[in-house]
């Protein structure tokens, strides 16, 4: 698997509208249809990669805690499902079954979302306030697959607490690394 690290996102930054089908009703929903009431948290995911697999029971815990408290979380899988049949949309809603997922899952079958944000790998963290202007772009927090440290969601869990407690965003944001996109 070969490591790739998040692209800059610069903080102020206006969260690029959407409509894409969720996997998990067949429904489409788009980006104002699906953000809090406080901010919204976009995740570029997957089934297959091994750094997802990683971190998945902290992504529905963590969606778990926060969206009681007016985040809402999307993820968004854009790999190319031709090349990656594993990523095919009906194995996406087996995986948010799976999982138990309290978030949607969507398939960005063009990747032109993946583009708008500039993503660049699953996982890929954005959060955005109640006006959806990004305030955070970057690590869950420093576990990887294979190095040791407990997954604890510490960095994602510092912005939203941030944004929750209206200050600003966090200075120092570490990029988030796991597999490349894969584009078409």
């Amino acid at each position: 698997m070969a490591l790739t690290e998040s692209n800059e996102f610069r903080i102020g930054t206006k969260a690029q509208d959407f409509n894409l089908i969720n996997t998990v009703d067949d429904n489409f929903l788009s980006l104002e249809n699906a953000k809090g009431e406080k901010g919204t948290v976009i995740m570029f995911i997957c089934n297959h990669c091994p750094f997802v697999i990683h971190v998945n029971s902290e992504l529905v815990k963590m969606a778990n805690d926060y969206q009681k408290k007016g985040i809402h979380f999307i993820a968004i899988s854009s790999n190319d499902v031709e090349n990656y049949p594993q990523d095919s949309p009906e194995l996406m809603k087996q995986l948010a079954i799976d999982e138990n997922y309290p978030f949607p899952y969507l398939f960005d079958e063009t990747q032109e979302v993946a583009k708008a944000y500039d993503a660049a790998c699953t996982p890929d963290f954005y959060v955005f306030d109640a006006d959806l202007k990004s305030v955070y772009h970057g690590q869950l927090d420093n576990s990887r697959p294979g190095n040791g440290k407990p997954v604890t969601g510490i960095d994602l869990r510092n912005a939203l607490d941030n944004l929750l407690a209206n200050k600003s965003a966090i200075e120092n944001q570490k990029p988030s690394m796991g597999c490349g996109i894969k584009w078409k």
